[in-house]
């Protein structure tokens, strides 16, 4: 027999046993077997929460929760530790000591072995949950793998009496990316703006920060490359970066190499202060939902970041409907200039959601825009911020959630809607809950929380699109009493697809890459 011949039959022998191995190797069901993309329980999540305060009266609450899915809950991890802290663009000189036993520890945190966790989820549909008073509460870094990766999610939630910005400081920790907008930031006489710069990766990350008031853009040459080193977490002092001080800003920050997660803490002398978080993205149509029926000042703060103008028509979203405020029925964005409009006590007692859309002469110009919502009045007033909301999709969860000041708004902008809303068993124990609601098109809906029955600690809440149109949804905290010095603190996150699935596409053996 020819060389050549037995050279044939050895590859044909090759290739039959690869098609075997192909065949058996390839899944019964799913993408590969219906040739159809499909939605699949994602395997990895990361979440980062900034330092939450710098007084020593701060008292923060750190939540974090793994809804229930079909995943098998037997196995994964889900785990936050303490970043090192760095000045703006400076390594902190600790993370080169030696500590007391002699072991030197690096920038992730780590000395020697692995650093016990600071917050761990173990199981799904069971929250947690860890304390930490003072100036020293850490920022922290998250990571979730396995079965506790689809929905994880953490929340930070801080409250002081006295000082600049007192006030209840809620902030849901989030996963890094590349850019953010901030509308309704501040370097005002009264205000001290961070913004808090957290770095997952054991690279150095580089940002820049661009600051847009009244006029335009403003000149620094001090927010570029600033230097965010691995596994830390930079403040910055956002009035270092200008010289003029402006009421009303827009910070655009955008990260040319590595990823960050970036929040803006925003202390007020007169008016208590709270986290101004990102806004979503750039969009024809926004929806900023949940202002308190009780809040006696909104102000409203839009940025068109392309080339063009836009002129939007300005709907509250009550109860009951739609309706435009009186004197503000459209606003006009001059584009690269930050917008700013007192709308006054625009709810006149019942809960609302702003929803901003082109007016019919108008191009769909993208837009960024956020409120500041003041409760009280004289110097019992407290603040804090709504930023445009992404839709709930499919699932949002929000933690931290208690027996008594918990409040969820539900905004259907276009279509009427049902949600499905799950309270989680407690911290300390309890049953899970589930109530079903109907939102109206174009009206807000303040949902009657289900709570978990025989309730201990701290809860989490589920809220799941059923049917109909995009549905945006926030959560209100609200402290009184004697615990809030007799002010009427309050914080407003909002609720966007925890993105616990990932479309895969549909694949198929191909034998052909084996004959190239």
């Amino acid at each position: 027999m020819k060389r050549t011949t037995l050279s044939l039959i050895a590859a044909g022998a090759a290739l039959a046993a690869v098609t075997s191995v192909a065949a058996v190797a390839a899944p019964e069901e799913g993408p590969a077997a219906t040739g159809k993309a499909a939605q699949q329980p994602v395997e990895r999540t990361s979440l980062l929460c900034p330092a939450p305060s710098s007084s020593e009266l701060a008292e923060t609450t750190y939540t974090a929760y793994t809804p229930k899915t079909e995943v098998s809950s037997d196995s994964g991890t889900a785990a936050l530790v303490p970043a090192a802290r760095s000045l703006a663009g400076k390594d902190d000189k600790k993370d080169d000591e030696k500590d007391d036993k002699g072991d030197k520890s690096d920038k992730s945190g780590k000395k020697g072995e692995e650093e016990k966790p600071f917050l761990a989820v173990k199981k799904q549909g069971a929250p947690v949950t860890a304390e930490e008073n003072g100036s020293g509460a850490p920022a922290l870094i998250g990571l979730a793998e396995g079965s506790l990766a689809p929905g994880w999610s953490a929340q930070q939630t801080t409250h002081f009496t006295a000082g600049a910005g007192r006030g209840l400081h809620g902030a849901a920790c989030s996963a890094p990316d590349t850019d953010f907008w901030f509308p309704g930031a501040s370097t005002a006489e009264d205000r001290s703006d961070y913004l808090h710069l957290t770095n997952p990766d054991d690279a150095a990350a580089v940002v820049d920060i661009e600051l847009y008031g009244k006029d335009g853009a403003l000149d620094s040459e001090v927010g570029e490359g600033i230097q965010v080193p691995p596994r830390s977490s930079v403040p910055v002092l956002l009035s270092t970066l200008t010289g003029k001080p402006q009421t009303n800003l827009t910070v655009h920050v955008t990260a040319r190499s590595g990823r960050v997660a970036a929040a803006v803490q925003a202390l007020d002398q007169k008016v208590g202060g709270d986290w101004l978080t990102p806004s979503a993205e750039p969009s024809a149509s926004v929806v900023l939902p949940g202002i308190p029926k009780d809040a006696t000042a909104v102000r409203l703060v839009a940025f068109a970041p392309g080339s063009a103008d836009a002129d939007l028509k300005v709907s509250l979203a009550g109860p009951n409907g739609s309706l435009s405020p009186a004197g503000n029925e459209t606003l006009h964005l001059k584009s690269g200039m930050t917008t700013a409009v007192d709308l006054a006590d625009v709810t006149r007692g019942e809960p609302g959601s702003l929803v901003l859309t082109p007016t019919g002469d108008s191009g769909e110009t993208p837009v960024v825009a956020a409120v500041r919502v003041i409760r009280g009045k004289g110097a019992d007033q407290e603040s804090a911020f709504i930023p445009a909301a992404r839709p709930v999709g499919d699932r949002a969860t929000v933690t931290g959630n208690g027996a008594k000041g918990t409040y969820l708004s539900l905004t259907a902008p276009g279509k009427a809607a049902k949600v499905r809303v799950t309270a989680s068993a407690g911290t300390g124990g309890g049953t899970a809950a589930t109530k079903t609601y109907s939102v109206g098109a174009g009206r807000t809906l303040a949902a009657d929380v289900p709570l978990p029955d025989s309730l201990k600690g701290t809860y989490a809440l589920t809220v799941e699109t059923v049917s109909g149109g995009p549905v945006h949804a926030s959560r209100t905290l609200t402290l009184s009493g004697a615990a809030a010095d007799g002010i009427s603190m309050f914080t407003v996150q909002n609720l966007t697809d925890d993105r616990g699935t990932v479309t895969v596409p549909a694949a198929r053996p191909e034998m052909g890459v084996l004959l190239d």
